[in-house]
């Protein structure tokens, strides 16, 4: 009998047919399975460049009026000729700009000082001697200049002041590279340069040229090395797109009323804009092939995490040319961490108390509160809490500074004119 059946339902089409239609309308209505919601941390999603065009959208929908606007109503502000005609005709207004070309003479003397220690020429005494000179000058010759001239404002003295930091930064790193070269001169120095052939690559002493030097002043890096990672091309899409950006985040931030607008917001907005749109547009233009400038550091649960990779150019060059070198010196790594700390602090307050001409340390002490509140962190909150933990430093802490400094700035300069 069942042998049959079989036959009966093997041979017989329409049979076959019913059978397939009662099995597909079984599970017609089966639509559902064990699955987790996209924003859920367990679901392992993470595309989400469909909320970035978002946001990229509302932003030049918001402000598309804004510019209409003043450009109907002002036309073009900035002449770039009008701009450099006035700069020539009166350089020594323009003080802050005049610092950032003399800039270029310590740029030269770190070159021509590597150059005379790759030929013998300068012992290594002498070299150190001639680059301490070098750096120390340069830290402090531009305060020097913003102290001492009224003229300069304190958004020059500020711009101009970073630059130097920049280039210090840069400077140290090219001095520590080319003498481990020198110091690596057979098989070790060959792996310096990824342990390939000088045929491809450039090799010390070829490495001393006016060319590399300001590939790597412009490079979007502040660690040297004689063969950085380069892009195959330039891509005018990708260039366009973040030079767009760059022009109109700016704008945006000058729509905005400051004391309307949470300080947080500013910052994440100028995060945005330098470390992805203009490191980037630089990068790009360059050709320069490593782009990680940031990490996720909005995912941070623990507050060494987040200075680890907020700013990993930075980061880059404190662990290769101070944390690293500390520890090889002997010191522990929580001394070596706090020394790290407190180099930060440093140019903090260096960049802030100069061009404002006030010294209140505010930068300095936020900067070093973040150590007892590191271990705090790190000791007693894990997971969501240590990140609502960082979120709540970032959101506090930044602007309770920032206000710090309006408050003094107000009161030392606008005190006695409201009285």
């Amino acid at each position: 009998m069942h042998f049959t059946c079989m036959f009966i339902i093997c041979h017989c089409p329409q049979i076959k047919l019913l059978i397939q239609i009662c099995h597909w309308d079984i599970h017609i209505y089966n639509c559902h399975k064990t699955q987790q919601s996209l924003l859920s941390s367990s679901s392992g999603y993470s595309n989400y460049r469909g909320v970035l065009n978002w946001c990229v959208v509302m932003l030049v929908l918001s402000n598309a009026r804004l510019f209409l606007e003043n450009l109907l109503k002002y036309g073009v502000l900035v002449d770039p000729v009008q701009v450099v005609s006035l700069f020539l005709k009166d350089p020594y207004s323009w003080p802050a700009a005049c610092l950032v070309i003399v800039s270029n003479v310590f740029i030269v003397v770190a070159l021509y000082t590597e150059r005379q220690l790759s030929k013998g020429s300068f012992s290594e005494r002498v070299g150190f001697l001639v680059h301490f000179v070098n750096l120390a000058v340069m830290l402090t010759f531009p305060p020097a200049v913003v102290l001492v001239l009224p003229s300069v404002t304190p958004v020059g003295g500020a711009f101009a002041l970073g630059i130097y930091t920049i280039l210090f930064l840069k400077l140290y790193s090219y001095k520590d590279v080319n003498l481990w070269c020198r110091e690596l001169s057979t098989v070790k120095a060959r792996k310096l340069v990824r342990s390939v052939s000088c045929e491809h690559k450039v090799c010390y002493p070829g490495n001393l040229t006016i060319r590399d030097m300001y590939y790597f002043v412009f490079a979007p890096t502040l660690c040297y090395e004689l063969n950085f990672p380069r892009s195959p091309e330039i891509r005018m899409s990708f260039l366009l797109r973040r030079l767009f950006e760059m022009w109109m985040i700016p704008i945006i931030q000058s729509s905005m009323k400051p004391l309307e607008v949470p300080n947080h917001l500013l910052w994440l907005m100028f995060f945005y804009w330098f470390f992805h749109s203009s490191m980037n547009f630089t990068a790009e233009l360059l050709r320069f092939g490593d782009r990680q400038f940031y990490k996720d550091w909005w995912n941070s649960e623990s507050v060494t995490y987040f200075w680890q990779n907020w700013n990993i150019p930075v980061h880059k060059w404190c662990l290769r040319h101070f944390y690293k070198p500390l520890l090889r010196k002997g010191f522990s790594k929580i001394a070596s961490q706090s020394a790290v700390f407190f180099l930060s602090a440093f140019f903090h307050e260096y960049l802030v108390s100069v061009p404002l001409r006030m010294f209140r340390l505010w930068a300095f002490t936020g900067m070093m509160a973040q150590l007892p509140l590191a271990w705090f962190v790190g000791r007693f909150l894990r997971g969501n809490y240590g990140n609502a933990a960082v979120w709540i430093s970032i959101i506090i802490g930044q602007p309770f500074a920032v206000l710090m400094y309006v408050h003094d700035y107000y009161v030392m300069h606008h005190k006695q004119e409201d009285v």
